[in-house]
């Protein structure tokens, strides 16, 4: 190479690289959320029938068992002097009376959840069950005249019983000339036949089957409604834990349709004088206003509302041994 060759090649300029260009990323497109639907309530249907299984027919008497079981007697209506506690109330009965004495009225107590519960729920089931053989599921409205019908037909069947018991109660509270000493209700019922007649086993028994008919309205279509609706809204399912919630719902529910009518069957056997129940309710609203439909509603929901808690955890106890020993499938509507 000559002098003249490198002096050329110092001077042509080495040429610069082309830099690559750096590829500009793709954004990611952001999904787009898919809307949630609400279920229509054929859906809702189906989905309950998966987590509670079909329908089951059960026993006609297992609502009166479990109401028996429920029973919560009162024991004894105390006179003005009697003991204001519960320990006291227990000395001064087995002091005055004897220990039998805390049973008194057990047997026509059980008496009328046998006779007045077994008919309501036994009625109510059954046509609960005939409505949803037609293919349709039964609304609140549905529930809540089929619940009406059986709790005054349950409150005719449990008229005698019911007087029975309110009689066997109240005896300790009169004066020992003026006490009728029944036995027990067996013994109550001939009596009452042999002495006042046997229209005496329906005596006040319009009243008596109306409210019977309120208070099951109350308990039983509200509890269907609210286990129902707990168990389509809440990952609950069929547990206790719904059964429990549900039957507390509807504690508070018979307690509020029932206390306009306690109110007015208080005022009523309280009157000496003889007064219609449109007059009445209009002197109660001149006094107290509207709030005479709600006086004695908290006495009312703590003698209602652990009753029935109990009766409808009883109810589903009788349910889950009987799918259990028939072999069915432990879910039920």
């Amino acid at each position: 190479m000559t002098a003249s060759d490198v002096e050329t090649a110092m001077a042509t300029p080495t040429p610069t690289p082309t830099p690559t260009p750096t590829p500009t990323p793709t954004p990611t497109p952001t999904p787009t959320p898919t809307p949630v639907r609400k279920l229509t309530k054929e859906e809702r249907v189906e989905q309950r029938k998966k987590k509670m299984g079909p329908p089951v027919r059960y026993p006609f008497w297992f609502g009166g068992s479990a109401s028996s079981m429920a029973a919560c007697v009162r024991l004894q209506m105390r006179k003005g002097d009697a003991p204001k506690s519960m320990s006291g109330t227990f000395a001064h009965i087995v002091k005055t009376d004897g220990p039998l004495a805390l049973y008194s009225g057990i047997s026509a107590s059980l008496l009328r959840q046998l006779t007045y519960s077994t008919v309501r729920f036994g009625i109510y089931e059954e046509l609960k069950s005939r409505y949803t053989r037609t293919g349709g599921e039964p609304t609140f409205p549905v529930l809540t005249a089929m619940a009406v019908t059986s709790g005054f037909l349950g409150g005719i069947a449990g008229n005698f019983a019911d007087v029975l018991n309110v009689r066997m109660q109240h005896d300790a509270a009169l004066p020992p000339h003026e006490r009728r000493n029944y036995k027990h209700a067996v013994d109550g019922m001939v009596r009452m036949v042999r002495e006042e007649g046997p229209l005496s086993w329906f005596r006040g028994w319009l009243p008596n089957s109306s409210r019977a008919a309120v208070m099951t309205a109350g308990q039983l279509a509200t509890y269907d409604t609210f286990k129902r609706l707990l168990v389509d809204y809440t990952p609950l399912g069929d547990t206790l834990t719904t059964h429990f919630s549900a039957s507390f719902l509807a504690g508070l529910a018979a307690a509020t349709a029932t206390s306009p009518i306690d109110v007015i069957k208080t005022r009523v056997m309280s009157s000496t004088q003889k007064q219609g129940i449109i007059h009445l309710v209009g002197d109660i609203y001149k006094t107290d206003g509207l709030r005479w439909m709600f006086k004695g509603w908290v006495p009312s929901f703590l003698r209602l509302g652990p009753h029935t808690i109990c009766t409808f955890i009883f109810l589903e106890m009788h349910r889950k041994t009987y799918r259990r020993l028939h072999g069915l499938d432990d879910k039920t509507l």
